[in-house]
């Protein structure tokens, strides 16, 4: 939607109260720098959205009435989780004092208030409700828990989505496998060969930030994965499982173990779809999976570019080049390639970073780009990279209409496609 002028800008006054500063228009983060936010690219905050305090943070303003920028000298900067299917086109634009503490791993969107209603800039990238808050019942999950822990007493997997996942985190992905719906996720490592900065399941502990979550402890038996996700992709609607998940290391470094359960549970099913998040750091190790039946892959990465990728995973053992490899197998096998693309607005949106990402959607038939809000302190995450100078950026919304442009047959999204989806109508196939 289009708003008659910029919304006002937020600030907290350090007890949990949020107010709107008059006197001051909203203003978004791009890189280093705070913008204007046009006005045709807010839209309401949606459900399932909610604020953030920024502490040892101003905010940076428009001044109403002299066209100047300023910071908010009133409280505390404010900034807005937008939830799941919606991608952010500025982040919150803020001038940190010294001391301010390192900001916890959640998205940081630019957020203002106009006519009685927050607005954030972003646009709905995704149709699919399969993690909208409307849409879980806390009763009916308990209940699935209940149900379900009793018939595999002794599946440590499913045991962990019940205790950790779905009633402890509140993951979306385990609360839709106890309703018995869509998406099946199915951790498998608790190891990683990579040592990504903004990592939701395990940080050093001379780090100034704490993990989301318990990375999983054990190594799950073929039997295990068998067990539980063969009756989930006979009788859920749309049915998908998903090796690699938050709460676990690298589902590659695991490849044995799920080759045998592939190959096991097509024995047992041929429906729905498998599916594994991953870094794409073994390209051997993913041919062999897709010779077993893998039917997509959805690789995570912060840039198309080698020089950023590297600093920020960190990886042991495998390149950049080697996620590309893992890309173009899946798609000479005939599956569904997807990445999932950690916005930073400011660096997603550089010339630069266009440039790569075209070259990239070519060499491996990219078949979707799942465009995710990166989960990182903007500041913490631009300075362990050592980037100083994001170079000239062309903007979030024209971005995704220029890749959108060249690419017709590329998919925008937030989540992995069922089988539908991938061979049906991708516009309609999906949790509705």
């Amino acid at each position: 939607m289009s708003l008659p002028s910029s919304p006002y800008l937020l600030y907290s006054d350090g007890k949990g109260n949020i107010f709107e500063d008059r006197s001051l228009y909203v203003t978004g983060r791009t890189g280093w720098d705070a913008v204007p936010i046009p006005n045709d690219e807010w839209i309401e905050l949606p459900d399932g959205g909610c604020l953030y305090e920024l502490p040892g943070r101003r905010g940076i303003g428009i001044d109403v009435k002299t066209g100047e920028m300023r910071l908010c000298e009133k409280g505390w900067a404010v900034a807005a989780f937008i939830p799941p299917a919606h991608t952010g086109f500025y982040l919150s634009a803020y001038e940190t004092e010294p001391g301010a503490p390192t900001l916890p791993l959640f998205c940081y969107t630019a957020v203002g208030w106009y006519n009685e209603k927050f607005y954030v800039p972003a646009v709905r990238i995704e149709q699919d409700i399969r993690q909208e808050c409307a849409g879980f019942d806390a009763g009916k999950v308990k209940q699935g828990v209940e149900y379900l822990t009793k018939a595999y007493p002794h599946n440590r997997l499913v045991k962990h989505l019940a205790e950790n996942c779905a009633l402890t985190y509140h993951c979306p992905a385990a609360r839709n496998y106890f309703m018995g719906r869509w998406e099946c996720p199915v951790p498998a490592s608790p190891a990683c060969n990579a040592n990504c900065i903004g990592c939701i399941s395990l940080q050093p502990d001379e780090e100034p930030i704490v993990s989301t979550q318990d990375r999983l402890q054990f190594k799950p038996s073929v039997e295990e994965i068998v067990e539980f996700t063969v009756p989930h992709l006979e009788t859920a609607p749309y049915p998908l499982i998903s090796f690699g998940q938050g709460c676990e290391g690298e589902p590659l470094l695991m490849w044995e173990t799920i080759e045998k359960a592939i190959i096991e549970i097509r024995k047992h099913t041929d429906k729905g779809s498998i599916n594994i998040n991953t870094n794409g750091s073994r390209p051997d190790a993913v041919k062999r999976l897709c010779e077993a039946g893998l039917n997509s892959i959805r690789v995570s990465t912060n840039s198309a570019r080698r020089e950023i990728y590297m600093p920020y995973y960190r990886p042991n053992n495998y390149d950049f080049e080697d996620i590309i490899e893992s890309l173009k197998i899946v798609s000479s096998y005939g599956g569904w390639t997807s990445i999932n693309y950690f916005v930073f607005p400011g660096m997603t949106d550089s010339v630069a970073e266009y440039e790569a990402l075209r070259k990239l959607i070519r060499e491996t038939d990219l078949k979707m780009i799942q465009w995710r809000n990166f989960n990182i302190d903007p500041d913490w995450y631009l300075g362990k990279i050592d980037v100083t100078d994001t170079g000239d950026c062309m903007g979030m919304s024209v971005l995704l209409q220029e890749i959108r442009k060249e690419f017709p047959n590329l998919k925008y999204g937030y989540y992995n496609p069922p089988m539908e989806r991938i061979k049906g109508n991708y516009e309609v196939d999906f949790a509705h």
